[in-house]
């Protein structure tokens, strides 16, 4: 039997599209959130938003909000969110609402379209991709570089920044 020998470019190129072991890629990323979200809400890239201010919603549970969020963000919840939490928000302001990856904030953002807000849309990627495009996330001191993974599974997602789980 005749071993086939593969020239090392072509390795370089075949490698370099397969995932490392244990290491998330972004295309992996990219596959991955596009499995979870419908599309049923407009999303939005972390680097579109800069210039803009829009009011942020956090969809995670409380105690990944507490680790940290993204500056100025509201936390509205996701197993026990309520509507009264958005009372103060005018029915036509930019709003866009996260969550880890993208999942629990779709479905909060269409319950708000449900209860009537126009401009409600879905951060690409949730705070793991913020993190990931290196924007900032504080906790209640300030800045930090943590960022509640859920669990180890989940923490492959975040390639940067310090990941919390329980």
């Amino acid at each position: 039997m005749r071993l086939l020998r593969i020239p090392n470019y072509l390795k370089i190129i075949v490698m370099g599209f397969l995932p490392s072991a244990g290491c998330a890629q972004p295309s992996d990323f990219d596959a991955m959130v596009k499995d979870l979200i419908t599309g049923d809400v407009e999303c939005v890239y972390p680097d579109s938003l800069p210039a803009r201010q829009p009011v942020f919603l956090d969809a995670r549970e409380k105690e990944e909000f507490n680790v940290s969020h993204i500056p100025g963000a509201v936390w509205v919840g996701y197993d026990d969110f309520d509507i009264a939490r958005t009372n103060t928000f005018d029915k036509d302001a930019e709003i866009v609402v996260y969550c880890s990856v993208g999942y629990r904030s779709e479905r909060i953002a269409r319950k708000l379209q449900k209860e009537g807000f126009t401009n409600v849309t879905n951060l690409y990627g949730g705070i793991f991709h913020w993190v990931n495009q290196d924007h900032e996330v504080v906790d209640a001191n300030g800045k930090t570089t943590r960022v509640h993974t859920y669990n180890a599974k989940w923490s492959k997602w975040l390639l940067k920044g310090e990941k919390v789980y329980d």
